[in-house]
């Protein structure tokens, strides 16, 4: 039974209401000496707080799509096949523009609650060694004839820690929110591509390459990117791609930006963060090395050191303690052509909360529209 399809959520409901119904019809009518009378109400007791936990469990993860499945939840599922030294480009010495095309079969996403639109395929990365989902929607110009010949740009959506790959899609509604913006022409048409970034049991990957452990940036940056230019009329040069996250996935979103603006042109971090050790299951963050090296502050300070600041658009929002700090600081080092927009959520407006983020959509896409084309 799926962790979050309807059977789940109505048995779950069902059992609650025999835990609630159980000691009013029993509870003076159990026989038996005073021990195993009293042990029959305590396991009465306990039942229905365990029904009770579960029903409020399933609601808060069907409301902020956490886990998607009991191998999520459990940590008994990991997708990586391999993970082999792919260096400091993440290519392991290979070409991007050497590498066959990779035709994926694409489905009607499996949960309703993503919206009407909303494909998905599973994907083997051929380079990074990375086996998941990606969810993939098309702009409503893709299909017009009058685009048939058009390309369209790309932004990657990254959720949160834990977080499901359908979390823009299903707790967000971006799709939901962008579709009409795009047909009256108020925000560019653009292809939303959401993959998993839940890749190890237990564990964030902080969007970094750990030799042995996962390939967490290349799956993102090179074989997600590869196969939606491969499958969809959608623009290979940096400035068709871009990166959008929240919390965690902010963190992820502004890192990888700075670190490849030979394959991204803008990032958007909402409610973010700097330090990869601020998320205590960060792979990046449990390293001294790889806590620097993934540290946006970092990136963006040795390549102003190098002479090369990024051509990187960054869109920074955050309450204050909650992501604007980040933002200030990378506000702070930014040298033309890196660019930094920062914006001050105010502290009633609801917290580290799906709501928070969701109210964003527009605003980010119509800033993203300006950095982006085909």
């Amino acid at each position: 039974m799926s962790l979050t399809g309807t059977p789940f959520f109505l048995t779950s409901i069902t059992l609650l209401i025999v835990a609630i119904v159980l000691p009013f019809a029993l509870w003076g009518r159990i026989a038996g000496p005073p021990l195993v009378r009293g042990l029959a109400r305590l396991l009465m007791l306990l039942f229905a707080q365990v029904t009770a936990i579960t029903v409020v469990f399933v609601l808060v993860n069907n409301a902020n799509n956490l886990y998607d499945t009991w191998g999520d939840l459990l940590g008994t599922d990991s997708h990586v096949a391999a993970a082999k030294d792919l260096g400091p480009d993440g290519m392991g010495g290979q070409q991007i523009k050497n590498e066959p095309k990779q035709i994926q079969r694409f489905r009607p996403a499996d949960d309703p609650r993503v919206g009407p639109g909303v494909r998905m395929t599973d994907l083997k990365g051929r380079i990074s060694g990375v086996d998941g989902e990606v969810y993939v929607w098309l702009p409503p110009q893709y299909n017009d004839p009058a685009y048939r010949n058009k390309k369209f740009p790309v932004v990657e959506l990254l959720p949160g820690y834990p977080g499901s790959a359908k979390s823009w899609f299903g707790s967000i509604h971006a799709a939901e929110q962008l579709q009409p913006l795009m047909q009256r022409g108020q925000v560019k048409p653009v292809i939303l591509v959401a993959p998993r970034t839940d890749l190890l049991a237990g564990a964030d990957t902080g969007c970094v390459n750990v030799p042995g452990q996962v390939n967490a940036d290349s799956w993102l940056t090179v074989d997600v990117r590869k196969m939606i230019i491969d499958n969809f009329r959608a623009g290979d040069k940096p400035h068709s791609w871009a990166l959008a996250g929240y919390s965690a996935g902010a963190h992820c979103a502004a890192k990888l930006a700075l670190s490849h603006p030979d394959r991204y042109r803008a990032g958007v971090a909402m409610s973010g963060y700097n330090d990869p050790a601020l998320e205590r299951d960060s792979l990046a963050g449990k390293d001294p090395k790889l806590r620097v090296e993934s540290n946006p502050l970092h990136i963006l300070k040795s390549a102003n050191a190098a002479g090369k600041p990024p051509r990187t658009a960054l869109y920074v929002s955050g309450a204050a303690g909650d992501g604007y700090q980040a933002g200030i600081g990378l506000r702070g080092l930014a040298k033309r052509p890196t660019t930094v927009t920062l914006q001050l959520i105010p502290a009633n407006a609801g917290g580290h909360t799906m709501v928070v983020w969701r109210h964003q959509v527009p605003e980010i896409f119509r800033w993203l529209g300006m950095y982006l084309r085909a």
